[in-house]
């Protein structure tokens, strides 16, 4: 018996309820099992009016809050969409492209930023004055833009001072703010993008920040949106109130969107709560493919020195079984990965189908292979530092490395900036925590792009950037290489060849510990309309309640509905 077979009968006798009935020719009660009946999910067709009195939505965001927030906050001229580019029109409405260093777009007319002042040519040009004081610096943007031009008061022109392939991509992060904001905040200067740095209507979008905070490296553990009731885009929003909390026990909050009704109606869940969500009777289960990555760092700066052996690298990779993970740990809920680019962003899933994971390659559960492995990595202890969120793929990676010899220490915090403080100093010393393997969630915010997960091999730090993701040796190949994939747009002859050549050569060095990539799993109130984005972007203005939502509902949730829905499987092939 396969590995996946057992998987799949595990999961049907799990999926079982059993339900005690008196026998009166016995002593004690039979148990008679009878199979679930799940039923359709109706929520669509039974719609609340859009900003119903009382409606209110509540969230738990673990990881990258800034990130899925910012676009219900802030339009940019670009915004992301579930679509083969990866964005559509925001604050433009069209756009030409010149040359390959400049190019024009045409604003919507009818914009007003929350606090009732025009949005127009004026505000993009005064916009990016500040941003060339104090630009975001996760891309390159901030080395190539040059400046913009007002042509008319709804039409700019923006040059470059080089070809920049990753334009489009920035766009939308491009976002814009009133001149109160910017004169007390600038662009911040920080590497991560946007700066939702304190509440105000200092935005386009369809939500007002009211409550709380979300940068890179500072997150509130209360965020609080109200309705926008002036956004430009009569169709949303549809809920009045959101509320966004950042720092709930990952137990707790399943617990509160599962079994207490009122309490949280939207939160990313692990994997071992897959059953527990469709049984809640509350709750329901939206699942995603995803361009989400997971980042498993080798501290090449201050780590256990035998982590700068390249052959050690390529040993604790060697040592994972990826399926097993895949089955046990992911519940299927995923792909196993040769590097930690999801498949889903552009250009990775071809490099894949001829890369395969090391486990795939070599079994690492063969006698041979272990006895192998451990005379490379026998004794060895390693620190992990990461969210407590992603301890259930830790006690699964802990016990296949410890097959082969090896010793985890696992340090699990509740706040992801902790973490990201930590990765971010650690190429100057700067860390205060030790660390030999590090852990966060980097989402795919770049629009489909790999940059996104690339990021953390750019071992160059540039004079004018504050922070730095990577914690590799300086590998001037690799630069090059990321160089190449700035300059060439994802439809142009040589970007496939390029994302080949960086996951090769990280693969070939075991630059990081390489796992499966992960499916978006998202526990959800029965009563919530949720289409999630496979970018890590969460469409707010989008979602939706039902009149038996428990924000607006008078009287008890009905018995019939608390009964399991069928499981929502969006953007699946």
């Amino acid at each position: 018996m396969n590995l996946q077979t057992l998987f799949i009968i595990l999961w049907q006798i799990m999926l079982w309820q059993s339900i005690a009935i008196a026998d009166t020719s016995q002593d004690t009660p039979q148990l008679i099992y009878h199979p679930i009946s799940f039923q359709p999910d109706t929520a669509d067709h039974r719609q609340a009016a859009p900003l119903t009195k009382g409606s209110h939505l509540k969230i738990f965001l673990p990881t990258l809050a800034n990130v899925y927030l910012s676009h219900a906050i802030n339009d940019a001229l670009l915004v992301p969409k579930n679509n083969a580019q990866g964005w559509d029109y925001g604050l433009a409405t069209s756009h030409r492209k010149l040359n390959d260093l400049s190019y024009e777009f045409t604003l919507r007319k009818d914009v007003l930023f929350q606090d009732g002042t025009p949005f127009n040519a004026d505000s993009v040009v005064e916009n990016m004055e500040y941003f060339t004081y104090k630009p975001y610096q996760f891309s390159k943007f901030h080395e190539t833009f040059s400046h913009v031009e007002k042509i008319d008061d709804y039409t700019v022109r923006f040059h470059l001072s080089q070809k920049y392939g990753m334009f489009f991509n920035d766009l939308i992060w491009l976002q814009f703010y009133t001149k109160p904001y910017l004169e007390k905040y600038g662009w911040n200067g920080k590497e991560g993008c946007p700066n939702l740095a304190e509440p105000g209507p200092f935005g386009t979008g369809p939500y007002i920040l009211t409550e709380g905070y979300a940068e890179s490296d500072r997150v509130a553990p209360k965020i609080v949106l109200k309705a926008n009731l002036h956004y430009w885009n009569k169709e949303y929003p549809k809920i009045e109130t959101i509320t966004v909390y950042t720092e709930l026990d990952e137990i707790m909050a399943k617990d509160m969107i599962l079994y207490e009704e009122g309490k949280l109606d939207l939160a990313p869940v692990s994997f071992n709560y897959k059953i527990q969500t469709i049984l809640g009777p509350y709750s329901k289960l939206v699942i995603s493919p995803s361009t989400h990555n997971y980042m498993i760092h080798f501290n090449l700066y201050n780590g256990h020195p035998k982590l700068q052996e390249k052959t050690v690298r390529l040993a604790l990779n060697q040592a994972l079984h990826q399926k097993n993970l895949l089955y046990f740990v992911y519940k299927q809920e995923g792909e196993m990965s040769a590097t930690l680019a999801s498949s889903q962003l552009n250009g990775v899933a071809k490099v894949h189908q001829n890369l395969l994971p090391f486990s795939e390659i070599q079994d690492p559960y063969l006698e041979s292979q272990q006895k192998h492995l451990k005379e490379i990595l026998a004794g060895l202890h390693l620190t992990v530092l990461t969210q407590n969120y992603f301890l259930p793929l830790w006690r699964g990676i802990e016990e296949q490395l410890a097959k082969v010899g090896v010793s985890l220490e696992i340090n699990a915090v509740l706040e992801e900036e902790t973490v990201l403080k930590e990765l971010t100093s650690t190429s100057n010393r700067k860390n205060t925590k030790h660390w030999d393997l590090l852990m966060w969630e980097n989402g795919g915010w770049f629009s489909g792009h790999p940059w996104s997960a690339f990021k953390v091999y750019q071992t160059l730090n540039p004079a004018n950037r504050t922070v730095h993701w990577s914690t590799l040796p300086v590998d001037l190949t690799m630069d090059g290489y990321l160089e190449q994939l700035f300059q060439i747009p994802t439809d142009e002859p040589g970007y496939q060849e390029i994302v080949r050549k960086i996951i090769t050569h990280a693969y070939d060095q075991a630059y990081m510990l390489f796992v499966p990539t992960p499916h978006q799993i998202w526990a959800v109130n029965k009563e919530v309309i949720f289409h999630p984005y496979q970018q890590t972007v969460l469409p707010l203005w989008k979602i939706a309640i039902t009149s038996l939502h428990p924000s607006i509902r008078n009287g008890d949730y009905p018995d019939n509905l608390k009964q399991p829905f069928e499981i929502k499987r969006e953007h699946f092939k």
